[in-house]
Formats: structure tokens, C-alpha cells, sequence
């Protein structure tokens, strides 16, 4: 278990309408290897409802398994929290959603929990467009398990060993494009489908893609491009 945070406040972080702080959005220190992309993301999230002066206690944080199923561990320490089995978490933001509809939800995956083991479970949260920012982080691997194709590798990608790929991939984002005509029929749509590079930096474009995927009563799928080195 990584260490808390020490609990010092710089003098000038300028707390926002709840009287929080950047660093109350913080969750425990990264264990994820030096310079990892999804530390990025984080920084994105922490801001994003920091700037929405979000109450940590109606926030509920949802993942599966990976390395960017880690990630809820890293922001806003006072939300609910769930790490699910392998591919799994788009059920259980379901049934949380069933549960509470007031909470804000997020879910952290990546490409080898959402478009392999739990592409079932992807297609059908889609389909039921359910209440929550959705935030893939793809890199093209098994990052936890040291560099197996996942299946957003492209063509010809070489893993650690040299080996190419051969195999077509899986676009999370053309999917949901596809699928929405399934929603829409339902009279609805999805609020915001979008894929973007995220550097290794809380960008401005990050935040905003956070901040406006946690509105309104639909489903935002972002598919954050990143880099496993």
C-alpha cells in the first residue's frame, strides 16, 4: 500500500466555491512507473472537479483491472470507490446507477479490460446509455503484465520482444459512433464520444473533456491515447 500524501497545503492554493482545495482531490501517490501517461489523466480528473467545485462525497469512482484500473486510487480520496473483476466495471456502474442517480460517476479502463475481456460489457453499457464518463486508456497492451498486444494494437506495432502484430484493431470510439443509433432509437443519444492524445501534462483541452463528460444524464466515452514505455 503506497503511503498518504503528507498532509501540508501550499499557502496559495486557492480553494474553490466548496472551500476545496486542489489537493483534496488528490488521492494517494502514484505507484505506477516514472513518467506513466495515465498519471496525465489523473492530473485531468483532479482538476476537472476541483474546477467543478464537485463534493468528493457524490462522486462514485469505478475500474477493473490493469494498470489504468489503478488509477481511481489517485484522485479524490473522499468518493466511493469500486475496483471490479477483470472487464466488469461497466456493470457495476449499472447497478450503482440503479441504486443512486445523484451520484456523479466515472469509470477508469483500459484497452485490455474494455475491448477484450469486457468488450460485452462496453457494447451493452453503451446500448443502455448509462450516467457516467467513460475514460479508456489505451496504449495498445497488457501494461500490467509487460507488453502482450491488446486488442487496439495496431498493425504491424512491435511488442518488447520484436514481434509484429497482426491483427486488425478494435476502435473503441467507431464503436460507440455505431452503437449510438442503437440509443438513439431508445430516445436518447450519447453525450459525448471523442478520442484524444493526452500528453504527459493535465492539459486545458484534458480538463474540459473531464469536466463536460461529467454533465448532463447520458454516457461521454473518451479514448485517451497513451504511451506504456
Amino acid at each position: 500500500m503506497p503511503s498518504p500524501k503528507p498532509a501540508v497545503v501550499h499557502p496559495h492554493l486557492r480553494p474553490n466555491k466548496l472551500g476545496l482545495t486542489l489537493r483534496d482531490y488528490e488521492g494517494v501517490p502514484s505507484t505506477l512507473c516514472a513518467g506513466c501517461g495515465h498519471d496525465s489523466v489523473t492530473a485531468a480528473i483532479v482538476r476537472a472537479f476541483y474546477e467543478l467545485d464537485a463534493a468528493p462525497h457524490m462522486i462514485a469512482k469505478l475500474s477493473g483491472i490493469g494498470c489504468s484500473s489503478k488509477t481511481p486510487t489517485y484522485f479524490v480520496s473522499g468518493a466511493h470507490g469500486f475496483n471490479s473483476a477483470h472487464g466488469r466495471m461497466p456493470s457495476i456502474a449499472t447497478g450503482a446507477n440503479a441504486a443512486n442517480r445523484e451520484l456523479t460517476y466515472i469509470g477508469i479502463s483500459g484497452d485490455g479490460d474494455s475491448l477484450s475481456i469486457g468488450i460485452g460489457q462496453l457494447v451493452h453499457a453503451i446500448r443502455r446509455n448509462v450516467d457516467m464518463l467513460y475514460i479508456i486508456e489505451n496504449n495498445g497492451v497488457y501494461g500490467l503484465t509487460k507488453g502482450q498486444f491488446s486488442a487496439s494494437a495496431d498493425i504491424g506495432s512491435k511488442s518488447k520482444r520484436g514481434e509484429a502484430n497482426r491483427f486488425g484493431p478494435i476502435d473503441p470510439v467507431a464503436l460507440a459512433l455505431d452503437l449510438e443509433r442503437l440509443v438513439r432509437a431508445g430516445d436518447g443519444r450519447i453525450r459525448q464520444v471523442e478520442s484524444a492524445y493526452w500528453g504527459d501534462s493535465a492539459s486545458e483541452s484534458a480538463v474540459i473533456s473531464c469536466a463536460n463528460g461529467t454533465k448532463s444524464a447520458e454516457m461521454s466515452l473518451s479514448r485517451c491515447l497513451r504511451v506504456c514505455r
